[in-house]
């Protein structure tokens, strides 16, 4: 059903209003899911990669727009999948319509449990569910720490949180001086105390299939 697209880092695969014909999988590069607000601020939602699938709420809807923005983060590849296509397989391939439940499930599980820590904790809660997030999508262990794999400026991670810069980076200075976490010369975050950002969000421990940046 699906074909070949490459997709261009700092472009856009699909805006927020713009009809909606297809789905997308992807297959390589990494993508951010945006939600505008009314003011014109920035909200990023998700952080898409290999194997993820973007423009999904479209599905079964009347006239469909999508909702979101899909920036384009870094170059890759993407399988196109038409939307009408995929409805008349999903009528008919029940293997398939099982597979598209259990993945929309967990979908709105992880979006619950994001929802949840900015709604329960604050902003400075959005922030330290970040970076476990960040951790468990792109952390690569080493003796000190865990080292998220990913270059984001802090104006970005404040998206992640719907914070302003200047909020995040003084939360970020406070958890430098605490020993939590450090920044190497690449701009990149090292967690020394994962568990310290855990106790003070209470976390539950969700399965790292949930807590993540999907």
């Amino acid at each position: 059903m699906a074909t070949k697209k490459k997709i261009y880092k700092d472009s856009f695969l699909f805006y927020h209003g713009q009809d909606a014909k297809e789905i997308y999988l992807i297959k390589s590069g990494i993508v951010q899911i945006i939600m505008n607000s009314s003011e014109g601020e920035e909200m990023v939602l998700r952080i898409c990669t290999t194997d993820d699938i973007i423009g999904e709420l479209t599905l079964y809807t009347d006239d469909p727009k999508y909702l979101l923005n899909a920036y384009v983060m870094e170059s890759g590849e993407v399988l196109v999948i038409n939307i009408k296509k995929l409805q008349k397989e999903l009528m008919c391939n029940q293997n398939l319509a099982i597979e598209m439940m259990k993945w929309i499930n967990n979908h709105m599980r992880r979006l619950q449990t994001k929802m949840r820590d900015l709604l329960l904790n604050g902003k400075r809660g959005a922030l330290y569910s970040t970076l476990i997030r960040l951790c468990n999508s792109y952390g690569v262990k080493q003796n000190d720490g865990i080292l998220i794999d990913l270059q984001l400026t802090n104006q970005e991670i404040a998206r992640f949180c719907g914070a302003t810069r200047e909020y995040v980076n003084r939360l970020l200075n406070e958890l430098k001086q605490k020993g939590v976490l450090s920044v190497d010369s690449t701009k990149k975050i090292l967690i020394k105390d994962l568990d310290y950002l855990k106790r003070e969000n209470q976390c539950e421990n969700c399965p790292i299939e949930i807590c993540n940046m999907d």
